[in-house]
């Protein structure tokens, strides 16, 4: 490795510290308003989200990630339960610009859907736009396919929602 270089360390692991959910929140506020100039109505929807989690979530069948750079917080997802029975919802995926490239968005995905199989999901759903192509990306490569799209005004914004849906029961273990 040439002299002043360093390998940056990469860790997935479960989110529970302090300050891991409101970061969570922190980030997607300010990464979607200077990415997207999404407007504080998206970063109400993460605080509900993870509200949400941190209030009622169970531990058996509810988890959520922190991904680390060389120590500092630079990704996260959740995955919860969906109210329909066998189902499990794949929510605020995100990688910090910096972390962006080092795999960390597929690892994430990986490790939760890893989770799913091991509560008994049968499927994985996942609400997004179609601006976020690099997320987009990583879903579609565990197998995610487009269930449903239509107009979607939000955010201070005229986006288009996407539904994804996995079917984990004849889907690949691995990523």
């Amino acid at each position: 490795m040439p002299k002043g270089t360093h390998q940056r360390q990469a860790v997935i692991r479960r989110a529970g510290r302090p300050g891991d959910l409101g970061w969570v929140v922190m980030a997607h506020g300010e990464l979607y308003d200077q990415q997207f100039g999404w407007s504080t109505d998206f970063e109400a929807l993460v605080a509900r989200i993870v509200a949400d989690y941190a209030a009622q979530h169970s531990p058996a069948t509810e988890a959520a990630w922190i991904a680390e750079v060389d120590g500092e917080r630079a990704g996260c997802v959740f995955l919860v339960a969906d109210d329909r029975p066998g189902v499990a919802r794949l929510r605020v995926l995100l990688v910090t610009p910096a972390a962006r490239g080092l795999g960390l968005g597929t690892r994430l995905v990986q490790e939760s859907l890893a989770f799913a199989r091991e509560a008994g999901y049968r499927r994985v759903t996942l609400w997004t736009t179609d601006n976020l192509v690099s997320a987009r990306r990583i879903y579609e490569h565990f197998g995610f396919v487009l269930a449903d799209e239509e107009p979607h005004h939000g955010f201070g914004h005229d986006l288009v929602g996407q539904t994804w849906t996995l079917d984990l029961q004849g889907s690949p273990t691995e990523g």
